[in-house]
């Protein structure tokens, strides 16, 4: 059975990027699979300091909670990212962990499989394009890792105004063909 990890990186409580990854969830969930949700809003991840010291260590030397999602990261056969688009990229904190979970190169991983969700002001289609290359820039430094897909709803701007949107029946769908 496929674990699924699904990480929120937004910080706004009732984004539409956090509704639109629990819709996903709920497909992945209906689905038989099992799954798993962070939300890095309530973590507390501090900047990669590029010592490389996890090269050697299998882990991080800073002390707060991105080993521990690293750990979830390393354990999970997907990886869903889910993020508000900031200036038509990824948010801060979606890197932020990104770039904590150095470690990975040098552990034994599971994932073969990521996906991009994505929420942004801007509904022209590629406003998520540098935000799903910058996740391909990822996901090509893992060898047998493959970036399977987006989902992505523009339009959306103010707190929970996707609620309503009837692109998160296909959300939904997209979970569960995961």
């Amino acid at each position: 059975m496929k674990k699924v990890l699904i990480i929120s990186a937004s910080q706004r409580v009732n984004s539409n990027s956090d509704i639109l990854a629990k819709k996903v969830l709920q497909g992945v969930l209906d689905s038989g699979k099992e799954a798993e949700y962070v939300a890095l809003k309530d973590k507390n991840i501090a900047f990669c300091k590029g010592c490389l010291a996890c090269q050697k260590l299998k882990k991080c030397v800073i002390k707060d909670d991105a080993n521990e999602i690293t750990d979830k990261i390393c354990e999970a056969d997907v990886i869903v990212w889910a993020t508000p688009i900031y200036y038509y990229e990824m948010s801060g904190q979606m890197k932020t962990m990104i770039d904590r979970a150095n470690s990975l190169y040098v552990r034994d991983r599971k994932f073969k499989e990521v996906y991009l969700l994505a929420t942004a002001a801007d509904d022209d289609p590629k406003t998520i394009e540098k935000a799903y290359n910058g996740l391909q820039g990822w996901v090509d430094c893992f060898e047998g890792v493959e970036l399977k897909g987006y989902f992505f709803v523009g339009g959306v701007w103010e707190a929970k105004e996707i609620e309503n949107n009837p692109k998160l029946l296909e959300a939904y769908n997209f979970g569960k063909n995961i």
